[in-house]
């Protein structure tokens, strides 16, 4: 069955499938993956009600082995090559990411899994989607875009620690940096004048971390549409770095793998009321054949310490590789279910 789980909506009958965002200004319910790289699926659906997420009755592998694009030997130079590039002024701030990937043994519900997440690692923009070619299970803790009318928003996250004590002047800096960048990106197709920041650097309590998170507000012209509105924001800022230009030319350098759905754009637009709210793809697992794929990265600067910026990674993907793999969220991985390549 094809459906797509998202804001405590259960969406089913689907209708078609397209890659056209200019479907999202027509008509109907669309749920909604973009790749890092720009591959769009919007799929609508003829009935749309509130529901809770439906039970997860099929199979899960009992545990899954995963094994990481970049190794922590592979990362750590990465991070050091990007604060040579900052020395040399080519960018002021890149996201560096690694990719997890583990194999699965027959047929895997991904409905088993979301309810996983939803125990263990509550998120406001959870979604579970699965239409043809696609199966994606994300508790992404971020807005890239929401929508009501002509008001947009976003709310960038930059600045992660175990607790606010954690947090480093490093963490507001490069907070502050990506707000710059998405005001600026907003501001391509905004109202001139209406962009405002309602909410600098507040911190926020997620499971096992917080985060700093902004609020970037705008007001769009009259027959402003979806299309224009990604053209001028995607990828999302807090993602790729600043200038933007310059972080995705070195993120495409310094990462051996695809994103695909991490780090892009997951969730829902209702054409009919011009309103819709789509995530930044972080916290993401998707499922390709016999593959479960799991993003995780973090903002480098020139503050950057290569040894933490790694465990950081590890902290944002412990608890949820923890759980997808059937293990307590607050137990360590066994070295026999991480491996490197």
């Amino acid at each position: 069955m094809y459906f797509a789980h998202v804001n405590g909506r259960l969406a089913t009958r689907l209708r078609d499938v397209t890659t056209d965002l200019e479907a999202l200004d027509g008509e109907g319910w669309w749920a909604v993956v973009v790749t890092y790289e720009g591959k769009v699926t919007c799929a609508r659906f003829d009935d749309v009600r509130p529901a809770p997420l439906p039970p997860g009755t099929g199979h899960w592998p009992a545990g899954l082995t995963w094994a990481s694009s970049l190794d922590r030997t592979a990362y750590e130079a990465g991070v050091r090559r990007v604060r040579e590039l900052i020395a040399e002024g080519e960018v002021y701030q890149a996201n560096l990411c690694r990719i997890l990937t583990a194999g699965l043994t027959g047929e895997a519900d991904p409905l088993v899994l979301a309810h996983r997440l939803a125990r263990g690692n509550p998120a406001p923009y959870a979604a579970t989607i699965e239409v043809p070619g696609l199966s994606v299970v994300s508790a992404s803790p971020e807005l890239y875009l929401s929508r009501r009318g002509d008001v947009v928003e976003s709310g960038p996250i930059k600045g992660t620690g175990r607790t606010a004590a954690d947090l480093l002047e490093k963490d507001y800096a490069e907070n502050v940096m990506i707000v710059d960048l998405v005001r600026n990106d907003l501001g391509r197709v905004a109202d001139v004048g209406s962009v405002t920041v309602p909410e600098l650097c507040a911190v926020e309590e997620h499971p096992g971390l917080v985060h700093l998170v902004s609020t970037v507000r705008a007001v769009l012209p009259a027959g402003t549409g979806w299309p224009e509105l990604f053209s001028a924001t995607f990828p999302p800022g807090s993602i790729t770095g600043a200038p933007k230009s310059s972080a995705v030319r070195i993120i495409n350098e310094l990462e051996p793998e695809p994103r695909g759905p991490y780090c892009g754009a997951v969730g829902w637009v209702d054409a009919g009321r011009r309103e819709g709210a789509l995530a930044v793809g972080i916290r993401t697992f998707w499922i390709e054949r016999d593959l479960i794929r799991f993003g995780t990265g973090a903002g480098i600067t020139w503050g950057s310490d290569p040894g933490r910026e790694w465990r950081e990674t590890e902290l944002k993907a412990s608890r949820l590789i923890a759980l997808a793999s059937g293990r307590s969220p607050r137990s360590r991985p066994r070295p026999e279910e991480m491996e490197n390549r």
